[in-house]
């Protein structure tokens, strides 16, 4: 299966381990709790989607790479206890606790989160003095002597053999204890990934049409050659800090990622002619709503390549916007939620106002957002977005303090005058944004239906709008008659092409 739905299948096994009756106990008893063992090839994202399970689910995440650890630091050191059996004293050999083990513990004392994921990656490449500690841990889910603490699942990850000279292969006792998952590389799917995590457009274009490309592995005689979804990913964010600083990266660059020289050669090249086709085509220029007779011209005598490319980039500057207007009224909401609570103390009847009490309704709200930042950000349980608007929205609660201590209102009713004269100017901002996401959208409808008309391109322009978060976010809330009319199409032969292919199948 794809990752996405390993993501999902992993999500569920969670949820379903970690419900409880009406007194409290597991509905799935521990004993019957089986291990997830991810198995697939380097690189495809099984690492990454466990930060992602834990974060959606709520939960805590203690993640080690077990081929890092000797047996010692895993099932822990060796120690001579006095033990009486019959009468008798007798020395006895325990083990001091695992070093992941009490992780677990720790990580429940520093988040507060008693259930979590415990994730241990390349569990299959582990050292043969090390290997019957980790069935047992498959097993019997202990390290040692120690058992991992309820409440906590199990997820392992591997890489099938012929990746890995180091694999072993689990005997069939132990894999009929364990959630096996086998995931595939899959680049519709990463693609959908790829929009929301902001991966360079110039990498996105290329793999759109170069799928193949995406996924590579291959053995030769000098070793071998492989690109893979997480050189893609780390190519991709290399390249954006590279353009803030003024920088440019070459063949060379590109081959310390992608460690395949056709690919690496064939995208350098692909990026030199990106960033030519962004400044020849004047992407800025068509998003502003200006369409030249000399652009339409020289489109309609490229490549499909260098039309893709076009497209692309329209639908990555649209998708920038939106994610601005996206982030505006997420903003906006939080914001108004803390207005709201302002006013409900300074209109209350009971509120009694003096110099220092006024503001002092902004700075605990603003103590509360920190509070709350700094537990989501302690548990691991908090995006780089979402912390960014948080520190936003205290730095903005601040600057709403400082007004109230400027303009010294009479009571909390002037109080709570200025605040929503204040946050009437952030609504207009927000409005404002609105307004450019639909201009900048109506203007790359202008130009697409300028230069192909209800062409593939417009199919895969819509589908690139379908893909990312913010654009549907925004499309749900905003008239488009082109985007509902287009849309409509594809959704209609979408979905007569899976009706022809079942019949294909039928026959």
């Amino acid at each position: 299966m794809n990752i996405k739905r390993a993501k999902q299948e992993i999500k569920d096994a969670i949820e379903a381990y970690l419900l409880k009756d009406e007194y409290g106990d597991y509905v799935i008893p521990t004993v019957r709790q089986r291990p997830v063992l991810l198995l697939g090839a380097p690189g495809i994202g099984k690492t990454q989607i466990m930060e992602q399970v834990a974060r959606e689910c709520g939960v805590g995440l203690v993640a080690y790479t077990i081929t890092h650890h000797t047996r010692q630091s895993a099932i822990g050191l060796p120690f001579i206890s006095e033990m009486e059996f019959g009468g008798q004293k007798k020395a006895v050999t325990e083990y001091t606790m695992s070093e992941i083990v009490a992780s677990i513990y720790e990580k429940m004392k520093k988040t507060g989160l008693k259930e979590g994921i415990l994730f241990i990656d390349e569990i299959n490449c582990v050292s043969e003095t090390l290997a019957p500690a980790m069935l047992q841990f498959l097993q019997c889910k202990t390290f040692g002597n120690h058992p991992i603490p309820e409440g906590w699942i199990i997820v392992a990850a591997g890489n099938p053999p012929e990746y890995n000279k180091s694999v072993r292969e689990f005997d069939v006792v132990t894999l009929d204890r364990v959630k096996k998952i086998e995931v595939e590389p899959d680049y519709g799917v990463w693609r959908e990934y790829a929009v929301q995590s902001r991966i360079h457009p110039a990498v996105i274009s290329y793999l759109d049409a170069r799928p193949a490309h995406f996924y590579q592995m291959e053995s030769t005689v000098d070793g071998r050659r492989f690109a893979t979804p997480r050189g893609w990913e780390d190519l991709s964010r290399l390249l954006e800090v590279y353009e803030k600083l003024g920088k440019k990266a070459d063949k060379d660059v590109v081959r310390q990622y992608l460690q395949h020289d056709k690919i690496a050669g064939e995208f350098a090249n692909y990026l030199e002619l990106y960033r030519k086709y962004e400044s020849d085509y004047q992407i800025e220029e068509i998003l502003g709503g200006t369409i030249r007779e000399a652009t339409l011209k020289k489109l309609s005598h490229a490549s499909f390549d260098e039309r893709l490319s076009v497209v692309n980039l329209l639908l990555s500057g649209c998708i920038e916007r939106l994610r601005k207007v996206r982030e505006q009224e997420r903003f906006t909401e939080a914001l108004f939620a803390q207005m709201k609570a302002a006013g409900s103390v300074l209109n209350a009847e009971n509120f009694a106002a003096d110099g220092e009490g006024i503001p002092k309704v902004l700075e605990n709200l603003r103590d509360t957002v920190e509070e709350k930042r700094q537990q989501k950000k302690e548990a691991e349980l908090l995006t780089k977005d979402e912390e960014k608007r948080l520190l936003r929205l205290e730095e903005t609660l601040l600057s709403y303090e400082n007004t109230l201590k400027a303009e010294h209102p009479e009571d909390g009713s002037a109080a709570f005058e200025i605040l929503r004269r204040l946050f009437g100017e952030q609504r207009a901002r927000y409005a404002g944004e609105q307004e450019s996401g639909s201009a900048v959208l109506e203007h790359a409808f202008d130009f697409l239906e300028a230069a192909f008309g209800d062409s593939q391109e417009m199919v895969i322009f819509l589908t690139g709008l379908n893909m990312s978060e913010a654009a549907v976010a925004f499309l749900q809330t905003t008239d488009c008659e082109r985007y509902e009319r287009y849309n409509k199409r594809l959704l209609f032969n979408e979905s007569d092409r899976e009706i022809r292919d079942e019949i294909a199948r039928l026959k």
